[in-house]
């Protein structure tokens, strides 16, 4: 009996997201896919990835890549700004498409890749990994069992004290499309949105401040960057509410005078209210009653999740294998941008602002 075809992978975009979550992912699962191609626009970069990793083919043109024959999917970890194009191309190529989050700059990209999966009829998912470590697959079991009841609030927080990325481009609006909203508030809200169904939004309103990131003067834990060309927010907060009249509230930031760096969701249920951590140690506790009695609750069995990066790149071979829906669809994605649109839309005229999210 032969062994069944692997899944040939290609990596466009082989710097540090590549290198350290796409990649490692892909070969922990040799039996079931290669890495057959890496593209960089950087040659030193690629040809660092391919070394790495043993790969045979370096491109420096995502078109040759996507020509390479037998190739069946492709990772697209490029800065925010160069994912839209290389995805729409893949998919139009047919291939599957694992796109770094955020999705897309903004909505209106995100549309188009979104439109571009559907007609090709392959997978496009969001590498959003918070929601396939052990916290996440507890309490998205935990809720479908109707424990927690109705979840008609949540309270999401990605929160950094002195936390700039001094590398890459995540301080280049033009690049990245915004700042910590965009970076890491992304994680976190996917993570509540993702516990709560998904549901569609509505509206958003919103706020962005950029005083602190532009400061020469302020410490910064990550290391020190150019203060000048800070041209995304250093905090936002937003309020968004869903077609199913349920409310998210959002806080996000690189810099904020607060205690510690909370990165959290808190979920208000009619049955049962939840904290819970993505990743970490103590990352659930759980608030209810029963029989007149208030208990706080600590579950003894999270499962424990090595990599949620690598677990996110498994889903993904395994869905293209075994012909399943996408693990994280491009429509979750496309939510997102579509709501940090309304949000930085919001913060600059004052008013709530609609979310679009049809395509």
């Amino acid at each position: 009996m032969s062994s069944p075809k692997k899944v040939k992978v290609g990596i466009i975009g082989s710097g540090g997201i590549a290198q350290s979550c796409h990649m490692p992912g892909y070969a922990s699962i040799p039996d079931q896919c290669e890495i057959v191609a890496v593209c960089d626009v950087n040659p030193e970069v690629a040809k660092k990835a391919a070394d790495a990793f043993s790969v045979p083919n370096v491109f420096s043109d995502y078109h040759q890549l996507l020509e390479f024959e037998g190739l069946d999917a492709v990772s697209v970890a490029t800065p925010n700004k160069y994912h839209v194009e290389p995805t729409v191309a893949a998919l139009k190529a047919g291939k599957h498409v694992l796109c770094e989050k955020p999705l897309a700059m903004n909505g209106e990209e995100a549309k188009l890749m979104c439109k571009a999966a559907k007609e090709s009829g392959k997978i496009l998912q969001v590498a959003l990994q918070s929601r396939f470590g052990g916290a996440g697959i507890f309490m998205k079991d935990y809720i479908s069992t109707g424990a927690m009841g109705d979840i008609y609030y949540a309270r999401a927080q990605a929160l950094r004290r002195r936390g700039v990325p001094h590398w890459g481009v995540f301080i280049d609006k033009e690049k990245q499309g915004g700042g910590p909203l965009i970076d890491i508030g992304v994680h976190i809200l996917d993570f509540t949105l993702f516990l709560m169904g998904y549901p569609k939004p509505v509206v958003a309103s919103g706020k962005t401040w950029d005083s602190l990131g532009k400061d020469p003067d302020i410490f910064n834990g990550f290391g020190e960057y150019d203060r000048s060309k800070f041209t995304v927010e250093d905090f936002a907060v937003g309020q968004i509410r869903f077609e199913n009249g349920a409310v998210v509230t959002l806080e996000s930031s690189f810099m904020a005078n607060l205690e510690g760096d909370p990165f959290q969701t808190q979920l208000f249920g009619t049955k049962a209210g939840a904290l819970v951590k993505p990743w970490g140690d103590d990352p659930i506790k759980i608030y209810t009653e029963s029989h007149r009695q208030l208990f706080d609750l600590k579950p003894a069995n999270v499962p424990h999740v090595k990599s949620a990066h690598t677990a996110e790149v498994q889903a993904f071979v395994d869905a293209i294998i075994h012909g399943k829906p996408s693990p994280v669809p491009g429509e979750n994605g496309l939510i997102l941008n579509a709501i940090f649109d309304a949000l930085y839309k919001s913060s600059d005229t004052g008013h709530e602002e609609p979310v679009n999210v049809s395509f």
